[in-house]
């Protein structure tokens, strides 16, 4: 396609330019930005077409990631990278809706962090289907009433999700994205803080605000609730209460934000894990994800382990559930750097099963976050 130069004779970039002719600038740049995204769309909506031919996902994490990585090279500014990514992410949720009637299943209810985080990952276009429980989101896309499905997986205060570990024992779905979401609580309500003699919370984000609650509201009644957003739901229609819980929530219930950044730690964040059917493609930066179970005898652990140190491999996590099958015995959740098609991460793997009675590869995944 031939792109014709713009004509837009743009007002003084010193500023000197009227107000009337600033306005004119805009409104020609913005029929030409209009024109632009849809031959943009078009192009999106034949690649579509062409991937449903030849039997490919239609969504590919890692070409969304290589885009939002390009246009932040070529961002000048003054718009920040942040915001041209979000920018970029709804025109990306826009032809992806045109792709397909896409559907993404996430722990709800509504207003949750995980809401929040499948709408910063997928965008605004698509649709959502919140679930109950972290077995309904891998139920829905296991039986493909959901394209795909998020779901938290570690928080860094508090550690490891031990239900979602729990069901990759026993699914074939695959982690195809992760999503790091920053983590700020808040107090919410529709009265003033010397008002609130109750609070609505849920056991984790009371977990992450243990310190202030201690400071502020050492005597106010805490009421543990199923979610964030239950919360915020609950204190709306609650006299003398309030809610901890995230911005989103409190938007979602109309609710005044009284009091941000409560958390205890500053750098408090939550991964997520994006599931799909199949594995994306390398990038260069990419993490894999693996479960291991041991033979029974000293030292296989330690012998198992060898081949990332061998192959020089970095494990970023390694975590232990019980198998639920027999006493005493163990599944190993391990993360680690690079891609499964890596020579050395394959090599790697390939010596892991020596050691172990049972290795599933859970994923091979963008490790670079566009959140």
């Amino acid at each position: 396609m031939k792109i014709r130069p713009a004509r837009t004779k743009m007002a003084a970039a010193d500023g000197k330019g009227s107000l009337a002719e600033h306005r004119q600038a805009i409104d020609e740049l913005d029929a030409r930005i209009v024109e632009l995204l849809n031959a943009r769309t078009r192009h999106v909506l034949e690649i579509g077409e062409i991937k449903r031919q030849a039997g490919q996902e239609i969504y590919a994490p890692h070409r969304e990631q290589a885009v939002l990585e390009k246009v932040c090279r070529l961002n000048p500014g003054p718009i920040p990278n942040e915001s041209l990514r979000a920018i970029y992410r709804e025109i990306m949720s826009s032809a992806l809706s045109l792709e397909k009637s896409m559907v993404i299943a996430y722990l709800g209810p509504e207003a949750t962090f995980t809401h929040q985080a499948a709408i910063q990952r997928f965008g605004s276009s698509l649709r959502y289907a919140p679930q109950r429980t972290i077995a309904d989101v891998f139920s829905e896309v296991d039986r493909a009433r959901a394209d795909y499905g998020v779901v938290p997986v570690e928080n860094s205060t508090e550690g490891v999700v031990t239900h979602t570990l729990d069901m990759f024992i026993d699914s074939d779905l695959k982690i195809v994205a992760q999503i790091v979401l920053p983590i700020s609580h808040c107090l919410a309500g529709r009265h003033p803080r010397s008002a609130i003699r109750k609070l609505f919370v849920h056991p984790q984000t009371l977990a992450q605000c243990r310190g202030w609650l201690q400071r502020v509201f050492p005597q106010a009644e805490l009421v543990e609730t199923s979610s964030n957003a239950r919360s915020a739901e609950l204190a709306a229609d609650t006299a003398e209460s309030g809610a901890l819980c995230g911005e989103f929530a409190a938007r979602q219930y109309q609710l005044a934000v009284i009091e941000q950044d409560i958390q205890d730690r500053a750098n408090n964040a939550t991964r997520f894990l994006v599931l799909g059917r199949q594995c994306s493609p390398a990038t260069g930066k990419d993490r894999t994800s693996v479960m291991i179970s041991l033979s029974d005898q000293v030292g296989a652990l330690h012998k198992a382990l060898a081949p990332f140190r061998r192959h020089r491999i970095n494990m970023t996590k390694i975590e232990s559930r019980p198998s639920k099958r027999r006493a005493w015995e163990y599944y190993f959740f391990i993360d680690c750097d690079g891609h499964l098609s890596d020579r050395k991460v394959a090599r790697a793997l390939e010596q892991l099963g020596e050691h172990c009675s049972f290795v599933k590869v859970l994923g091979s995944y963008p490790c670079a976050e566009d959140s």
